[in-house]
């Protein structure tokens, strides 16, 4: 028997685990999220195993609460971005006009700085709240992705199968979703994990910003940030969700790099 499901299998289930945790916390936190329990960054111990934030609520409960709206917001952001840039990525393959259109698109976009391009976008949409971080995410995000998905369309488009298909009169979304697209899954699934870490990160930036999830929420972003000011009282308030974030984008990457097909990675690493 091969190792290598058990291999996927064990790279897998941390990420599985981390976010069906993060998407269960509201229910599994032991007290209420926005009602005191102890003193001020009071130290773990009792009813407060790690201890308390700055108004004395369990930290432990806001961390498992913590996460949901994050790991929900990052992975639709990984979702439109791999999926924008992977279709853009095609049809600039297939036509190189609209190709070039497109990367210097990405190329001027790429300039603007992730935290200037967010407070662009909510500054000028005050009411959008987390929506309008999720699509300053996704605009920021697809310039770098489509220029991956695109160079790894380039060899595909030009192969005789598909040059075949366009020949006997196929259509562009047929050649785009048909013949490319299948061929890209390695690309994709490895760009997926990729922008799922910047999102995190890009949205844990939002939140320490406070630009999105506003206090008195559960967010780990927002509980870096309150929280700073007391990391020598109760370090747990701080470095809790500080390693949640990083654990969480970690084992998704690894859970994507898996779950890509191995034929695919060795085909991606000779481009």
């Amino acid at each position: 028997m091969s190792t290598r499901p058990r291999g996927t299998a064990l790279r897998v289930l941390p990420a599985i685990l981390l976010v069906c945790l993060a998407l269960a916390g509201t229910w599994l936190a032991p007290h209420p999220i926005d009602a005191p329990v102890t003193a001020p960054y009071a130290e773990p111990g009792g009813d407060a195993l790690l201890g308390g934030d700055q108004l004395g609520r369990d930290v432990l409960s806001r961390l498992l609460a913590g996460g949901r709206e994050l790991v929900l917001s990052s992975l639709l952001v990984a979702a439109l971005v791999t999926g924008s840039a992977a279709v853009l990525g095609a049809i600039g393959a297939l036509r190189p006009r609209v190709g070039r259109l497109v990367e210097r698109t990405a190329d001027v976009l790429m300039l603007l700085p992730a935290v200037l391009g967010i407070l662009l976008v909510t500054l000028s949409w005050p009411d959008g709240g987390r929506l309008a971080v999720i699509a300053a995410a996704v605009v920021l995000g697809v310039p770098y992705a489509v220029r991956l998905a695109a160079g790894a369309a380039a060899p595909v488009a030009a192969s005789g199968y598909v040059e075949a298909a366009a020949a006997s009169g196929e259509r562009l979304w047929h050649l785009v979703l048909r013949e490319i697209l299948p061929n890209l899954r390695a690309t994709l699934l490895a760009l997926f994990g990729l922008r799922f870490v910047a999102a995190v990160y890009l949205l844990a930036t939002a939140g320490f910003l406070q630009v999105g999830p506003q206090p008195p929420a559960a967010d780990w972003s927002l509980m870096i940030r309150e929280n700073s000011s007391g990391i020598l009282l109760n370090p747990w308030s701080v470095v809790a969700p500080s390693l949640a974030i990083g654990l969480l984008a970690l084992s998704v990457n690894l859970a994507a790099a898996a779950l890509a097909p191995q034929t695919g990675r060795k085909a991606v690493t000779v481009l």
